[in-house]
């Protein structure tokens, strides 16, 4: 017959359409994403816009905010990739923030210094927004940082790249006027 449904081919736009959709982090096709609570609400966003009109202000709305949460985390991204290829990590980089479904930490030791190290790098670094809620995904990282012994340096050079400011206003806030 001329028509086959029996086309390997025919369900091919649909299957990009649903990888964009399951991209929880920031660029299309990215397998790297976990299922932690940052990423379920990025997907919660993702669900409840395509169940919008797409002519209606509702779906404008959360589209936007889609499109600025994953800008951010892009932005996030790309500070630990910059401080990372500063610190010689010039080819490791990715690797290094690749996360996925499938990573463990290294010692289960480390995870308490992990997790100081993290949360000292959100108190007193503007490496994250500072609306951001501490993302499992650079725990992990962090974990890699101990087990290559890289993690107090990669601290000290997010203090010099992007220090914390007084009255919360960040180091590249340059052009704003001081409050």
């Amino acid at each position: 017959p001329l028509c086959s449904n029996n086309n390997p081919y025919a369900s091919f736009g649909a299957t990009l359409a649903r990888d964009e959709e399951q991209n929880l982090w920031s660029t299309p096709h990215d397998v790297t994403h976990t299922e932690a609570d940052d990423d379920r609400v990025l997907y919660n966003m993702i669900v409840v816009r395509n169940q919008l009109d797409k002519d209606s202000e509702e779906w404008q709305k959360l589209n936007y905010d889609i499109y600025t949460l994953r800008q951010t985390r892009k932005e996030v991204r790309s500070r630990w990739k910059h401080i990372l290829e500063d610190l010689g990590f010039q080819k490791e980089a990715d690797s290094l923030l690749s996360v996925t479904k499938l990573s463990i930490i290294s010692d289960s030791q480390n995870m308490g210094k992990a997790r100081d190290i993290l949360l000292k790098l959100s108190e007193e670094t503007d490496i994250f927004p500072t609306s951001w809620e501490l993302s499992e995904r650079y725990l992990f990282v962090v974990d890699r940082l101990i087990a290559l012994d890289a993690a107090d340096e990669f601290f000290k050079m997010a203090s010099a790249v992007y220090p914390k400011r007084a009255g919360g206003e960040r180091a590249d806030d340059s052009h704003k006027t001081p409050q």
